[in-house]
């Protein structure tokens, strides 16, 4: 009889391992990074090894945990070939008690965007598409989809021609100051005492103080963090105020966690809906598509009618 660690440990590690993230891990699998990092320390414990170094905001294999991860990958294409061949696995889906089949449509987004605006909204999926399991694949650098790992993504400006891919706008990203209600900020002439918060993808404050025209402060000063959950959780914690993505902070701007209490806005880059050009009718491709167009039309209309107001 054989003996095998978890499933979800070796799922937990193996994802982790390919990612060199425990949060891009945790994103694609639809859980919290405490979460992987919980399962692979318990497959640590199993086998008495060391699969992780880990360092403050990042985490390397050692070398058992290259080896592990080698021979893991070639395990799990090999399972995914025989589910494949009999008609499920990626494209086919698996089944539900009864034997009723349930195919599977891989969306490919940005570990933030897919974090905070499709993972809430599985549940949605789930109702509006029966029959449909959405799979998530974090896609960071683009959406690379040519390769048939996903069947469509959401990304920036991420078609184009000549890429072999079709692209369906969907709106433009706008950034502006962001803060908890317990920062006092409450007009432009406050940030000259308030800490500004600076993210690597966002536009930088010297930009948005370039499109205000005036303003007394230091536009490269304040805390710098990597990505954008970083900085949009050190808002909402009290600690200044953050040039943050409408789109990303949405959900705590919802619940009055953040608040934007002044302008100007600055324009992003446009969010797309990306699909392999000829495949647009494929049944997985339509139905991420149907349901992308109407999860997000209201958000879609909002940005559409700020952009046709006139600016000044």
């Amino acid at each position: 009889m054989r003996h095998l660690p978890s499933l979800a440990a070796l799922r937990a590690f193996e994802a982790a391992a390919r990612r060199q993230s425990f949060k891009l891990a945790a994103a694609e699998l639809g859980v919290t990074p405490t979460a992987i990092s919980h399962q692979v320390k318990l497959l640590e414990t199993e086998l008495g090894l060391r699969l992780f170094t880990r360092r403050p905001r990042e985490v390397a294999l050692t070398s058992e945990g290259r080896s592990l991860f080698l021979d893991l990958r070639r395990a799990f294409d090999a399972i995914a070939d025989a589910i494949r061949a009999r008609g499920g696995g990626e494209r086919g889906g698996g089944e539900r008690g009864g034997g009723e089949r349930r195919q599977t449509a891989t969306l490919a987004a940005p570990a933030s965007f897919a974090a905070r605006r499709i993972v809430p909204r599985v549940a949605a999926f789930r109702a509006r598409c029966p029959g449909w399991e959405l799979r998530l694949q974090i896609c960071d650098d683009g959406a690379d989809i040519g390769a048939g790992a996903a069947d469509a993504a959401i990304g920036h400006s991420a078609g184009g021609d000549g890429a072999g891919l079709a692209a369906l706008p969907l709106y433009v990203d706008r950034f502006a100051p962001v803060c908890s209600p317990r920062v006092d900020v409450r007009r432009p002439r406050h940030l000259a005492t308030a800490t500004l918060i600076h993210c690597a993808s966002s536009p930088s404050w010297r930009r948005w103080l370039e499109q205000r025209g005036k303003g007394r402060l230091d536009p490269d000063a304040g805390l710098a963090f990597g990505d954008p959950d970083s900085a949009i959780r050190a808002a909402v914690a009290g600690r200044g105020v953050a040039l943050a993505s409408l789109t990303l902070a949405a959900p705590e701007l919802e619940s009055g966690a953040l608040i934007q209490p002044f302008g100007p806005m600055l324009e992003g880059p446009r969010y797309d809906f990306v699909a392999p050009l000829g495949g647009e009718e494929r049944p997985e491709v339509a139905v991420l598509r149907d349901w992308v167009v109407a999860e997000f039309a209201d958000e879609t209309a909002a940005f559409s009618a700020a952009a046709q107001k006139p600016k000044g």
